[in-house]
């Protein structure tokens, strides 16, 4: 891609990228929320059209007025919500529009037979072509999106966020199904917020900023921190908050004795003002019913709970305690309303009033949205994270629980939000956080929880390794 500009609308939000890659190679695009990395990747997926530049793919100038022509040019984007139907097969998904036909009927046997050969290719025998793709975890659905790319000769694989969904032991799978990609000389456009992805997988980097291109550097000659300089203009002199000092910890704000539920057993779990606690586990260890449960989402239905246990959301919320969702789509906004709606709505709810204004709580969250009408859905991940922060901040909550605070956030966005959270803790909050980010678990926390199978496993202190949290959270304390 030579030379690559756009506008919407008469704003420019790319200027003349320059962006190659080669057969085999993983190149990693970069940059923070806005800087133009999804447009460009759409441009080259025919979704949208350049004002100017060209597209060469195998040294062929092309035009692409449609998805459907990138395709045949060996194009294929996986994006971050994946475009699956969820009541279909994994076979009828992978040649959805493209089915096979024998006789003027669809030939299922011939697309089981495809599907079936493309997943033996990535040695993926956990599931086959006629399994229901609602049936599926997150990350053998992204299975089915790669074996789609597989079967159209995709010669260019884009991967937007592929690892946002994903517990940090299925981000090895995907690793392995990259690796796999390149043995078969396809090249792979990384997008990622996670850096330590982009050092794991790429050969080189592409940073984006403002919608212009910043540098190309191979990933080996490059560190974090100058990496982070190119993103955001700026130095980060480190990426996390200092931790709180045992002095400045305060009294225990809750207590849960035996906890339990269906989910969960014989919990036991101590907050105290002015610490962030850490909690970690694999994908299924609980760590989502254990906020929730506090939270009176999904009660404990036994042991004991200080304040009383919650029975319901409301009950919880009065109760001085606050949630920020791993979901914040589904479960934290409401996309259709204004950044102001969505900053009262714990309120409006419980009929609070504020002694803040919007205005101030959007400052504190270093949110600065074009208007407080905008509607949420136009906001960046970034964004509409600090929204979600500033409709707890309008209510104070003693304790506030964070499930994935940074998930598909931009470096800056992140630094703003721990910055914020180790605010909060400095002014009495006790915070417990969730996070599948060890380095960000390790980096925030003042201690560590790690649950396996719905128990606690044990606990860590401060600066502890990623290999002693996972030696906890794997089964027989060994890590995988």
């Amino acid at each position: 891609m030579t030379g690559i500009g756009k506008s919407f609308l008469g704003i420019r939000v790319l200027r003349g990228i320059d962006l190659s890659a080669t057969a085999g190679e993983v190149h990693a695009v970069v940059g923070e929320n806005g800087a133009g990395k999804s447009t460009l990747m759409k441009i080259l997926a025919g979704v949208h059209q350049p004002d100017e530049g060209t597209v060469e793919i195998g040294g062929e100038t092309r035009s692409f007025a449609h998805p459907v022509e990138a395709q045949r040019a060996g194009v294929a984007i996986i994006y971050q919500e994946f475009n699956l139907l969820p009541e279909r097969s994994v076979a009828d998904n992978v040649f959805l529009g493209r089915e096979p036909t024998r006789r003027g009927l669809v030939d299922r046997a011939a697309m089981d037979e495809a599907t079936s050969r493309l997943l033996d290719e990535l040695d993926e025998h956990s599931f086959g072509p006629r399994a229901l793709v609602k049936d599926l975890s997150v990350a053998q659905q992204q299975v089915v999106e790669i074996v789609k790319a597989l079967s159209v000769d995709a010669r260019i694989v884009v991967m937007d966020e592929p690892t946002a969904a994903l517990a940090e032991h299925e981000v090895e799978l995907l690793y392995r199904l990259i690796r796999r990609l390149q043995g078969r000389g396809i090249a792979v456009l990384y997008i990622s917020h996670r850096l330590r992805e982009v050092f794991d997988l790429a050969d080189r980097v592409t940073v984006l900023k403002d919608g212009a291109h910043v540098a190309t550097v191979p990933a080996k000659d490059v560190t974090t921190g100058e990496l982070v300089k190119m993103m955001v203009g700026r130095e980060l002199d480190a990426y996390f908050p200092a931790k709180a000092e045992e002095s400045a910890i305060g009294e225990v704000r809750l207590t849960v004795r035996g906890g339990g539920n269906g989910k969960l057993d014989g919990i036991d779990l101590e907050l105290r003002a002015g610490e962030i606690v850490g909690v970690a586990g694999l994908q299924g260890s609980g760590r989502s019913s254990l906020v929730k449960a506090i939270f009176g989402a999904e009660p404990f239905t036994r042991g004991e709970m200080t304040p009383a246990r919650p029975a319901s959301v409301r009950a919880g919320v009065a109760a001085g305690i606050g949630l920020v969702t791993e979901d914040r789509k589904a479960e934290g906004l409401a996309l259709n309303q204004s950044v102001r709606d969505n900053a009262l709505l714990v309120a409006r709810a419980i009929g609070h009033r504020s002694r803040t204004t919007v205005s101030d709580l959007l400052r504190r969250v270093q949110l600065a949205p074009p208007r407080q009408e905008t509607e949420v859905k136009y906001l960046s991940g970034g964004n509409q994270q600090k929204v979600v922060l500033a409709k707890w901040l309008t209510v104070s909550p003693k304790v506030l629980l964070f499930d994935e605070p940074t998930r598909g956030v931009d470096v800056g966005a992140k630094a703003a939000i721990h910055d914020l959270m180790r605010e909060l803790a400095n002014a009495g909050t006790a915070i417990l956080m969730i996070s599948s980010e060890l380095p960000e678990l390790i980096g925030m926390s003042d201690r560590i929880v790690v649950l396996r199978d719905g128990r606690v496993a044990g606990q860590l202190p401060a600066g502890s390794s990623e290999e002693a949290v996972m030696a906890l959270a794997a089964a027989d304390g060994v890590a995988a």
